[in-house]
């Protein structure tokens, strides 16, 4: 007995291949267009009510940091540290989540290792 491919499987060989890389190469061309979107965009967060609001980039780089007057306590600048650190991390993860859903967009789902 002879096994059978699905319609559209098999009998094209290398055109199968090529057709392959040439899918796999427009997926990393689509990533690498949008890296480079990404890393120019800007993500922004706040903590203590917009007392400390923060600038990213799609780098993973903290660009901006605006602190009101009023959260400069001399007396209590554990509560400033930590307002600062939480308003980055937030700014972080958004940006992260954002690579992430945009990478996932172009992949389909894909989990390609090394490819972001």
């Amino acid at each position: 007995m002879k096994a059978r491919l699905p319609k559209g499987y098999g009998g094209g060989g290398a055109n199968n291949i090529q057709q392959l890389a040439r899918q796999a190469q427009k997926i990393q061309d689509d990533m690498a267009a949008a890296t480079a979107e990404l890393e120019v965009k800007e993500y922004e967060a706040a903590a203590g009510g917009g007392a400390v609001k923060v600038t990213v980039t799609g780098k993973m780089e903290l660009t901006k940091v605006d602190i009101e007057p009023e959260v400069v306590d001399p007396d209590d600048v554990e509560m400033l540290s930590d307002l600062v650190m939480a308003a980055v991390n937030e700014a972080l993860r958004t940006a992260a989540k954002d690579k992430e859903d945009t990478m996932e967009s172009i992949s389909g789902g894909l989990n390609i290792p090394g490819m972001f």
